[in-house]
């Protein structure tokens, strides 16, 4: 879908995207406040923004309680959610373009002017802590926060999360929100026709009762190289796996794309070098590879299932596999089958407005840079083989990475695959 992005900078402190899709028939809101679970401060107290979160919705100036609002929010179709991840907690909303200044001002008054009451605090943490334990039943919920914080991220496992939730108290609640939810913290993405509209947006905008306060920094930890892991579980009856490597520094476009294209080599399909090899063998129903790019450092990982009695083999394809890129063996009939796949799926990721929104958002959130998206397709054709090479080098010349599994095993299992990808890196 055809559109224009512009940013904008409210007199209070707020800044934001405004994306205009002319013709659209839905309007999507994306309001984004540095206020995840790092921005606590007291860890005793871990849990406050996420239950704060799931209080989101609740009482506020104009309703008794969440369902009055949800009934309101809703009555034309119109959706709406929260989430909290470490760093964020992000307000979506999506509704008919007919109602977007009626939603626009419900949503106000939820991020605005909550009542957070007693009842609706211990209503919310029993569902946190039900939401929880429900993620200790996913072995891949489980493994990656460890791996997490075995490289040094300062943070929670799931199961010390839920050790924490009763000591959350509406105060803690209370002030959480004050802090974070300031104008000066709000970033926003808005996305839809806009024609005629912006001015109109920017003023409701600031006339929201936040108060001024600052933008938070995003905090940084010092990454290590760790030790195998093994999460042990009885119940575990194959190996939830993940191989995590990380680079101190930001990956920017063209890497980014190019490690993409790598990975679509390795992992994309199921004729791809190395997924396509296990499934050929029957070792592996699903695993993948994947880059992500952070505020001062970048990941790649590889993930997946496997059988405890075939872990070994599907390994040294893993090996060969990586060791034979690292080597520059990489045909142009890969790259150029990667970059069709590549152009392919951006093609078919701006069909909605919402599709729109979430490509601009999670890097605007993160680091305030507003990607072009009609750039993206020059960019997947200028990955070349040695942008390939020189990252995935980069990755491992850095030798920050740690390997680490959950199953019915022994530590053995893991420290044997451990030193297989330890080769790599010598």
């Amino acid at each position: 879908m055809k559109h224009t992005v512009s940013e904008v900078r409210l007199a209070n402190g707020a800044r934001g995207l405004l994306i205009d899709v002319p013709g659209a028939t839905v309007m999507s809101f994306r309001f984004h406040f540095r206020a995840g679970n790092r921005y606590v401060g007291d860890k005793t107290v871990y849990e406050t923004a996420h239950i704060m979160e799931h209080m989101a919705f609740g009482a506020n100036a104009q309703f008794a309680n969440e369902h009055a609002y949800e009934a309101e929010f809703t009555k034309n179709g119109a959706y709406h959610n929260a989430m909290t991840s470490d760093l964020s907690m992000v307000y979506v909303a999506e509704c008919a373009d007919f109602e977007w200044e009626r939603i626009l001002r419900l949503q106000q008054v939820a991020i605005c002017q909550p009542r957070f009451k007693q009842e609706e605090l211990d209503a919310e943490k029993g569902n946190v802590r039900s939401e929880l334990t429900g993620y200790l039943n996913n072995n891949g919920y489980v493994l990656w926060p460890k791996i997490q914080q075995l490289m040094g991220d300062d943070i929670y496992t799931f199961r010390q999360r839920l050790r924490l939730i009763d000591n959350v108290t509406l105060r803690h609640i209370r002030h959480h929100h004050a802090l974070t939810h300031t104008s000066d913290n709000m970033r926003f993405v808005i996305a839809g026709n806009l024609h005629g509209r912006k001015a109109h947006i920017q003023r409701m905008l600031e006339a929201w009762e936040l108060p001024r306060g600052k933008r938070f920094d995003v905090p940084r930890d010092e990454l290590r190289k760790a030790g195998p892991t093994l999460i042990h579980r009885k119940e575990a009856s194959n190996l939830t796996f993940g191989w995590s490597m990380a680079l101190p520094r930001e990956l920017d476009d063209d890497e980014d794309e190019a490690m993409a294209c790598l990975n679509h080599i390795l992992t994309g399909t199921m004729h791809s070098r190395i997924f396509g090899a296990a499934r050929k063998k029957g070792l592996a129903y699903g695993m993948f590879s994947e880059t992500s790019t952070g505020f001062y450092d970048s990941g790649w990982d590889f993930g997946g299932q496997v059988n405890l009695e075939t872990a070994d083999e599907l390994f040294d394809i893993i090996v060969r596999e990586v060791r034979a890129v690292l080597n520059g063996e990489i045909t142009e009939n890969e790259i150029n089958a990667a970059k069709s796949y590549a152009l392919g799926r951006y093609q078919m990721g701006a069909q909605t407005v919402a599709q729109i929104s979430n490509f601009y958002r999670g890097r605007y959130f993160g680091d305030g840079f507003v990607r072009n998206y009609d750039h993206v397709p020059d960019e997947i054709r200028n990955v070349s083989r040695e942008r390939m090479l020189r990252t995935a080098r980069e990755f491992i010349d850095a030798n920050t990475w740690v390997f680490a599994g959950v199953s019915s095993g022994v530590k053995d299992d893991i420290v044997r695959i451990n030193n297989k990808l330890e080769t790599l890196f010598k």
